[in-house]
């Protein structure tokens, strides 16, 4: 199996093109040992041809640019996306979908009916594209059912439902659904290996804990180092479980839980442009090394 990670960081990427925290305004003079980072998604394929795209963000247009692999091989207008897979329904996850609306077929979505839902109605991406090159939707298993995807082969996915809120603009935003928020175990049939994707994850339910100790490779919410980082850094007064986010630091935090998985892969993405572990010279940082914890960069490819 192989991974592709289009895109690493949060909403609005690293650095954030209003921002001028500490870790931004030093990256832009050059101070910060650092990368810079577009927004979250990552591509997977079992052939290097034909790929699963999981979130669209609004920067795919380049980060699709800088794959190779991905771009077009067959006649005047091609694509090595053969379907698209939705985590959420939240802006850095979704804008994406309209700068694929030049496809020549329908786009292939898989997602909750709560996402589709909210791209229907209080973003109703779908609705726009239907002038376009229109949508599939499939509905996405929330109880850890399997599913495939023609023109993926060799590939099975099981989704789950995840502990989170709806977007600002879903009809529901303040009466979480079942689907508002997915994790995803992306399996290679042929070699049974693993991989669970989750980059929104507020809270380790049961079945969230055992679906990562069965997988061999976690990549997983990285978007906080502390649950008040938000206001630390003077920007607002969001914590990061309002958010959704299980912060990476303190009691019961990400690193915490993750020591439970010696022998699983374990990597942080969707990281905000506020936490300290984009610094790779941060205390932080080399926390994270010590405990065997990577951290997601554009571009980064795993094989499993």
């Amino acid at each position: 199996m192989k991974v592709r990670v289009l895109g690493a960081g949060a909403g609005g990427g690293f650095p954030q093109w209003n921002c001028n925290c500490y870790q931004c305004s030093r990256l832009r003079r050059g101070e910060l040992r650092a990368s810079y980072r577009t927004q979250s998604s990552i591509t997977v394929s079992s052939d290097g041809y034909n790929w699963l795209l999981f979130n669209a963000s609004p920067d795919i247009r380049s980060q699709l640019e800088a794959f190779t692999a991905i771009q077009p091989r067959h006649g005047v207008r091609d694509s090595g996306i053969k379907a698209i897979v939705l985590i959420d329904s939240q802006i850095d996850h979704t804008t994406g979908l309209l700068m694929l609306r030049e496809s020549t077929v329908p786009l292939e979505v898989y997602c909750s009916d709560m996402v589709r839902q909210d791209l229907t109605s209080g973003f109703p991406l779908f609705n726009m594209l239907e002038h376009y090159c229109t949508v599939n939707h499939h509905s996405v298993p929330l109880d850890g059912g399997a599913f495939e995807i023609p023109g993926i082969a060799d590939l099975r996915l099981y989704s789950h439902a995840l502990k989170s809120k709806a977007p600002p603009y879903s009809p529901h935003r303040h009466d979480a659904h079942p689907g508002d928020n997915i994790g995803v175990t992306i399996e290679q049939i042929s070699s049974g290996r693993r991989l669970y994707y989750a980059p929104g994850l507020g809270e380790i339910e049961p079945h969230v804990f055992q679906t990562m100790n069965d997988a061999d490779c976690l990549l997983i919410d990285g978007t906080f180092w502390q649950h008040d980082e938000m206001s630390k850094a003077g920007i607002c007064e969001k914590l990061a479980l309002e958010m959704g986010h299980l912060p990476q630091s303190g009691h019961g935090g990400m690193i915490e839980t993750l020591k439970a998985f010696e022998n699983n892969r374990k990597i942080l993405i969707h990281i905000n442009n506020t936490n300290p572990i984009l610094n790779e010279d941060s205390s932080e940082r080399k926390q994270l090394n010590a405990e065997r914890i990577e951290v997601a960069y554009d571009g980064m490819e795993i094989e499993l």
